[in-house]
């Protein structure tokens, strides 16, 4: 499998969101890696990724990705953070896996009861068709790039920077498509929530604020507070679902502090212990 590896300290795995692709979260892996380490992939899925998929497994070979990542970078425990899509793989992976997450970190996360309402519904009948009218739509974003930023010249840039990021690194709408219908097999009868819920790892739920977010409500990913009360909260200023672009440094200043202090204390058990 091919991973990225960047940084030194607190190990952190970054999980990306349901396009796929790990070059969409580089400026948070800069930004994490000036801090700690920082490993991340893209999906198994993804050509680029070399890693091992099939359907019948589906979702669960997100879910051993994480795992393989971790034995591939001589990792035992480390924190994992998953950015959209990428939160219900990293709570599925710490309830298969609990003894290799030292903490879990949801960034703008799709929770456990989440269901493609009806604008997902409709790209879902002809992805590839509908494609350039998804990338249209998307033009909703700019308001939370300009948002992030200081002044129209540099809203204007970095959203050029941004749209071209994405289109150097092209999601597949198929790919995409597929991943939310691996959604509906994934837990059917409630057991993923009812995993989570049991989970006794630190957690920190970091959304952008919720009139900035067009795509995972706030309230959605604060399911994960109802789950656990335990966890701690964070909201990014100045933007929505885009933080790991748009305000990156803002994403490790929450994210670095909370993993070390996490593996602190799983140190400070195990010596007790």
């Amino acid at each position: 499998m091919n991973i990225i590896d960047r940084g030194e300290g607190t190990p952190v795995v970054l999980i990306p969101g349901i396009q796929g692709r790990w070059e969409w979260m580089k400026p948070a892996v800069d930004a994490l890696a000036e801090r700690c380490r920082v490993v991340t992939f893209s999906l198994a899925d993804e050509p680029s990724s070399w890693g091992r998929f099939d359907e019948h497994h589906g979702f669960q070979c997100y879910v051993e990705q994480v795992r393989e990542a971790l034995d591939t970078a001589g990792i035992r425990k480390a924190a994992i953070c998953g950015v959209s899509y990428g939160g219900l793989i990293a709570v599925a992976f710490a309830a298969r896996h609990p003894d290799r997450a030292s903490s879990l970190v949801l960034v703008t996360a799709l929770p456990p009861s989440w269901k493609p309402n009806r604008r997902v519904r409709f790209y879902l009948h002809a992805p590839r068709l509908l494609a350039p009218l998804f990338m249209l739509a998307s033009l909703r974003m700019y308001r939370e790039i300009a948002a992030a930023s200081t002044g129209a010249a540099r809203s204007v840039s970095e959203g050029v920077g941004i749209g071209w990021l994405c289109v150097t690194h092209m999601f597949s709408p198929s790919r995409m498509a597929r991943r939310v219908r691996l959604l509906k097999s994934l837990d059917p009868d409630g057991e993923l929530a009812r995993s989570a819920a049991r989970l006794t790892t630190p957690a920190l739920v970091i959304t952008g604020e919720p009139t900035l977010d067009r795509v995972v409500p706030v309230t959605a990913t604060h399911e994960y507070l109802r789950l656990w009360p335990q966890a701690s909260a964070a909201t990014i200023s100045r933007t929505g679902h885009l933080g790991s672009m748009t305000r990156p440094s803002e994403l490790a200043r929450l994210v670095v502090p909370f993993a070390e202090r996490a593996a602190r204390d799983v140190d400070t058990r195990r010596r007790v212990g």
